[in-house]
């Protein structure tokens, strides 16, 4: 009998990424300022179309790890892969082909305060595409009004909008590429309740319908119990558990029972409890 020829792996193009890898995994991974170990042992995996949520205590690095997720600060140990793609060794094509597929909402919008909303939005695009002035203009209008801006925002400096309406300025920028991995730092951090509940809602209608990945980094139990699909805890330099906020509630890890079944987050079961579920259905 003949053996069936085996078919050869796609050779990735220096521009290309690999569609079968998750679009986050890190392995091994350290961190550490000095003499200072902030990460040790770290995995995580993150699937496609999730929304994940990562909390931890003061000082388990959160913010650490989005930064080395995107590049922000080298790896001081293991491994971190955005598509498959080893950040540490990609390529400058590789780069642009990462940044290309990734979105960034930082805690405080990060917006150049000089230039207007549509100009904020419209950088990414100047930056990694060809399009004409026409379109990206057209393009920028499209974003803020995804966001949940009203039409005349484009036109105004970051500095005449409220802290809601920056924070939607920034999720316009991010999501200027029409991004398939969205990266959020404290989103509704220092909005109302009902300023962050609309902003819930915001990140849940668009990781729906855009078929986006989110890696939300967050305190609000709000947000965790009413639009996550899973939850990363950072404790002991290490991802101690990763699961749906049902399954974390029956932990008996100490500060994830604290965290979670505290009164804070018996509220939040509560308040829950009154209204349907916007997480996805697995």
């Amino acid at each position: 009998m003949t053996d069936t020829p085996v078919q050869p792996d796609h050779v990735l193009a220096d521009d290309e990424l690999d569609e079968r890898a998750p679009p986050i995994e890190v392995k091994g991974l350290k961190s550490q300022y000095g003499t200072q170990v902030i990460h040790e042992g770290l995995d995580l995996t993150v699937r496609h179309g999730e929304v994940l949520g990562v909390v931890g205590g003061s000082g388990t690095g959160k913010s650490v790890l989005l930064n080395t997720i995107i590049g922000l600060k080298r790896p001081d140990g293991g491994t971190v892969k955005i598509f498959g793609q080893d950040i540490e060794h990609a390529s400058r094509k590789k780069w642009t082909a990462i940044e290309r597929r990734w979105g960034v909402l930082f805690q405080a919008g990060a917006l150049f305060s000089s230039l207007t909303v549509r100009e904020n939005v419209a950088a990414p695009l100047y930056e990694h595409t060809d399009l004409s002035k026409k379109q990206i203009d057209e393009l920028a209008d499209l974003k803020i009004a995804l966001s949940g801006l009203p039409p005349g925002a484009g036109a105004k400096k970051p500095a005449e909008l409220s802290g809601g309406m920056r924070k939607r300025a920034g999720l316009a920028r991010a999501l200027a590429l029409d991004p398939e991995l969205l990266f959020l730092d404290e989103p509704t951090a220092g909005l109302d309740p009902i300023g962050a509940a609309a902003f819930d809602e915001l990140i849940h209608d668009l990781s729906d319908s855009l078929d986006l990945t989110v890696f939300m980094i967050t305190h609000d139990l709000d947000s965790l119990y009413s639009i996550t699909d899973r939850i990363a805890v950072l404790a002991d330099k290490q991802i101690v558990a990763v699961a749906p906020v049902a399954e974390l509630e029956q932990s008996d890890h100490p500060w994830i029972q604290e965290y979670f079944l505290g009164p804070r987050g018996r509220a939040a079961t509560k308040a829950l409890s009154k209204k349907p579920s916007r997480r996805k259905k697995s």
